[in-house]
């Protein structure tokens, strides 16, 4: 899929969201996709993690949003991209503090094509629900659940957040 920024006259709604979500995931993975194996590996920041690291992260937060959080539907180890003791002890409005962890034998590759996966479910989501309907109880929400829409911007805002941070990332790699 080639990443580009969705048409100013495009169309709005769901489709609108759809499209930048899948600029920016797409951004992303050609970012770290494009680095030689080891640089994916690095940390360059003193959190310490990695690019592979971030694509980690980025499913599982998508994931843990649009289907735990917003239908409501069990997932298999929501906070897999934290290396916590007990991850259902986690509460709805924390972030788990311990660093990202990604096994050796998963590459770059395996966590890109599972990115393109949930990104896939979002856009379902997305077409299948009103941008302003409220997330279930029960998954990720024990109470106040967000809107789609709300969550739409989460999830846009924590994107735009990681791909500067990999831009950095990459700029100190380069020297």
């Amino acid at each position: 899929m080639t990443a580009s920024e969705p048409r100013r006259d495009g169309p709005g709604g769901p489709e609108r969201w759809i499209g930048y979500l899948d600029w920016l995931r797409e951004e992303t993975l050609a970012t770290v996709l494009e680095l030689p194996e080891q640089e994916r590996r690095t940390a360059r920041l003193p959190s310490g993690w990695t690019p592979v690291e971030l694509l980690s992260h980025l499913l599982h937060m998508e994931q843990r949003w649009f289907v735990w959080g917003f239908l409501g539907e069990p997932v298999e180890a929501p906070w897999g991209d934290w290396d916590v003791a007990d991850p259902g002890a986690v509460p709805d409005d924390a972030v788990p503090q311990p660093r990202w962890e990604v096994p050796d034998d998963v590459t770059a590759e395996d966590l890109a094509e599972r990115l393109r996966g949930v990104g896939a479910r979002t856009a379902s989501i997305l077409r299948d629900h009103p941008l302003d309907a409220v997330a279930a109880v029960g998954g990720r929400f024990a109470a106040d659940p967000p809107t789609l829409e709300w969550t739409c911007f989460h999830v846009l805002v924590e994107y735009a957040r990681h791909a500067g941070h990999l831009d950095v990332v990459t700029e100190l790699g380069r020297g």
